[in-house]
C-alpha cells in the first residue's frame, strides 16, 4: 500500500545550508498578504455559501484556503472516494482484476439511493462497478464492490476505518461504504482532501476513471454529477454528495500547467451552488498561485560524515519529491536547510532517516521533511572501529 506523508522532526546538528530564491507562501491565505520588499499581493480568497471549504495544492499538500476544514459534518457520497480508493489499492497489489465478475446480491441490488441498476444474481466486472461507484455514484455498484472485497458492508466500513487511520484522517469515521446517513458517519473538508489527494497521487492510472462524464448500464445513460466537467476543461474530477442533511457536496481537482488544486465544498444548498462555489475556490488558486519542484526523490542534498564504518561518508537525500506552493506575483527569499539527528553510526540502512531537510521563509521553519540515507553502510572492521572512536576521541577535546 501507498501512503505519504510530511514528517516534521526535532532539529539537532544543523550541517549545511543552500539559499534559493523562490516565492512561497506556508499558511493559509486567509487574509490579504503582502510582504514588505516584496511586490507579490494576494487578496482575501472569496467567501462561500457553504458550510466548510478547503483548497489544497495536491503536489505540496499545502492548504491555500481553508474555513471549518476540520468541522465533522455528514460527506455523502463523498465517501465513496475512500471506497474507490481501497477497490484501487486492492488492484495495485494484484488481489482483484479490473477484469474479475462480481455477483450482485440481493442486499445490494435492493439498496436505495443513486443506483447504477445492476440487477440481482447477475455478475458484472468490477470496472463497470468502479465506473457506477465513480460516475454514476451508484449505492448498489458500491455495495457489491464492498461485498466482494470484505464480505459485508459492515466488514468494509471496519476496512475504510483502518485506512483511516493509516492516512491520518482525524476527524473520519465510515459506517458504511456509500455514505448512507448513520449517527456515527463523518467526515471533514480537510480529511476529503486528503483522501482526494491519495487518490491523485497513489494511483495516477486509475485517474481518469473520475473525468468521465458519462456511463451507460442496463441501456440506462447516466451523466456525471460534477458539472464542471463540462464547464472547465482543466477539471478532470472527483465526486460529488448530496442528503438532506450534508447538503450539496463537491471534492473538484483541476490541472493548470504544472500546478494541480483540489477544491472540496460542502453544505451548499443545490447542485448549482456547489459547482459556483468550488469554481470560485479553484479560480482564485490558479489566479494567485503555482506548485514548484525544488527536489527529486533521491537527489543528493549534503554528505554526512558516519563513524565505525566502511566508508567514512554518506549521501543524504529525500525519499519522496519536495514540492512547495508559492505566490504567481513577486519574490521572496526561501531558504532550505539540512540538520542530522546527532554522530551517525554505523550500520547504516539505505532509506535510514537520519536528519532533517527544513525550509524557511523569513528564518521561519514552514516545512520540515525527513532527510534519509541514500546509500547503506556497513560496519567496519575492529581496527576501524577502534580507529574511528580514537578520532572522535580526539576531536571531543578540542
Amino acid at each position: 500500500m501507498t501512503f505519504f506523508s510530511a514528517g516534521i522532526f526535532r532539529r539537532r546538528n544543523v550541517v549545511a545550508i543552500a539559499v534559493a530564491a523562490l516565492s512561497f507562501t506556508a499558511a493559509p491565505a486567509m487574509a490579504a498578504e503582502q510582504n514588505p520588499g516584496s511586490t507579490s499581493f494576494i487578496p482575501s480568497p472569496p467567501a462561500l455559501a457553504a458550510s466548510a471549504w478547503v483548497l489544497m495544492d495536491a503536489a505540496s499538500g499545502q492548504v491555500l484556503v481553508e474555513h471549518n476544514a476540520n468541522e465533522r459534518l455528514p460527506p455523502a457520497s463523498l465517501t465513496k472516494m475512500m471506497t474507490a480508493y481501497i477497490a484501487e489499492d486492492e488492484i495495485e497489489n494484484g488481489d482483484i482484476s479490473l477484469d474479475d465478475q462480481v455477483r450482485i446480491s440481493e442486499e445490494a441490488w435492493s439498496t436505495g439511493g443513486s443506483r447504477m441498476f445492476v440487477r440481482e444474481g447477475t455478475s458484472v466486472p468490477l470496472i463497470d462497478l468502479m465506473r457506477g461507484i465513480v460516475v454514476q455514484s451508484g449505492n448498489d455498484a458500491t455495495v457489491a464492490v464492498a461485498e466482494y472485497i470484505a464480505g459485508s458492508q459492515s466488514a468494509f466500513a471496519d476496512l475504510m476505518n483502518e485506512y483511516v487511520r493509516r492516512m491520518g484522517l482525524q476527524n473520519t469515521h465510515f459506517v458504511n461504504p456509500t455514505g448512507w446517513p448513520a449517527p456515527d458517519h463523518y467526515s471533514s473538508a480537510m480529511d476529503l482532501a486528503t483522501i482526494a489527494r491519495h487518490i491523485i497521487r497513489d494511483f495516477p492510472d486509475h485517474y481518469d476513471l473520475y473525468s468521465e462524464k458519462y456511463f451507460t448500464w442496463n441501456d440506462i445513460r447516466q451523466p456525471n454529477r460534477n458539472r464542471l466537467l463540462w464547464r472547465d476543461p482543466s477539471v478532470d474530477g472527483l465526486k460529488t454528495g448530496h442528503t438532506e442533511a450534508a447538503g450539496y457536496c463537491l471534492v473538484a481537482s483541476a490541472k493548470q500547467q504544472d500546478t494541480r488544486l483540489i477544491a472540496v465544498v460542502m453544505g451548499t444548498s443545490s447542485d448549482e451552488a456547489r459547482a459556483q462555489e468550488t469554481q470560485k475556490l479553484l479560480s482564485y488558486g490558479f489566479r494567485y498561485y503555482e506548485t514548484r519542484h525544488l527536489f527529486d526523490a533521491g537527489q543528493p542534498l549534503t554528505e554526512a560524515r558516519v563513524w565505525g564504518g566502511t566508508q567514512d561518508q554518506v549521501g543524504l537525500g529525500l525519499a519522496d519529491d519536495l514540492y512547495i506552493t508559492v505566490p504567481t506575483q513577486g519574490d521572496t527569499e526561501t531558504e532550505t536547510r539540512t540538520s542530522l539527528d546527532g554522530d551517525l553510526q554505523a550500520p547504516i540502512q539505505a532509506g535510514q532517516q537520519l536528519g532533517t531537510l527544513e525550509v524557511l521563509r523569513d528564518g521561519e521553519v514552514v516545512r520540515s521533511e525527513p532527510l534519509v540515507a541514500l546509500s547503506g553502510v556497513e560496519q567496519g572492521g575492529f581496527v576501524k572501529r577502534l580507529w574511528d572512536g580514537l578520532l572522535r576521541f580526539v576531536q571531543g577535546l578540542f
